[in-house]
């Protein structure tokens, strides 16, 4: 039955109780505690082996945020065969892999495979079944050594080992020398105007050396 003029709603089911269903985020830092301690848990766990896997330094994509570096997903098979790393072996050595991404510029290529060189200098390969060491697996002193780190309730991963800093060094001549009082946007918005009214500004300047002109006749 439709409704017409200022008639009762019928059937008005207004009695929800919404406040007992209210969302609230009082366990927060119980949670943020709880997450710590898996993770401490995971890395004493794990220990000595890493809690995530190496990863590469790439470029940040767009021009807006490409100064900047970042942790990529994968280092790409260039970049193992120039360390002298197996494909296959990688990922079982703690070292993430990325088949699609490709090397666009020496600069990338070369600081990628340093950062896997030095990861294969400080690494440590314990055999599978102890007292059966096979080849390429650490000396047995190596393997001890490893075998006595301890991380004290801290967790640790590759990125405090291997960080990726965006520190800008000053270079002579270039812009991060800029000293000046110019504000550079406020030029920057005045060449865009200028550029967007050339053609009034002209038309404006020709109207009135016509009127001029008409004038002195």
């Amino acid at each position: 039955m439709t409704i017409k003029h200022n008639q009762q709603i019928q059937h008005n089911h207004f009695r929800k109780d919404w406040q007992r269903r209210v969302r609230v985020h009082f366990d927060q830092a119980g949670r943020k505690e709880r997450r710590r301690n898996a993770r401490v848990e995971k890395t004493a766990k794990l220990a000595p082996r890493p809690v995530d896997k190496l990863r590469p330094v790439v470029r940040c994509p767009t021009v807006k945020y490409n100064r900047r570096v970042r942790a990529g997903r994968g280092f790409t098979f260039a970049e193992l065969k120039e360390a002298g790393i197996p494909r296959k072996l990688a990922p079982t050595i703690g070292i993430s892999v990325d088949p699609r991404r490709q090397n666009l510029s020496e600069e990338s290529l070369k600081a990628n495979v340093e950062r896997l060189k030095a990861y294969k200098q400080r690494l440590v390969l314990f055999p599978r079944k102890a007292g059966q060491a096979k080849a390429g697996d650490s000396s047995e002193k190596a393997a001890e050594a490893g075998a006595q780190i301890s991380y004290e309730g801290k967790v640790k991963n590759s990125r405090d080992f291997f960080p990726i800093s965006n520190k800008v060094v000053a270079q002579e001549g270039k812009i991060a020398d800029f000293k000046g009082d110019e504000n550079v946007y406020r030029k920057l918005r005045m060449a865009r105007s200028d550029a967007r009214n050339q053609g009034k500004r002209e038309k404006r300047a020709k109207a009135a050396e016509e009127e001029a002109a008409n004038a002195k006749k």
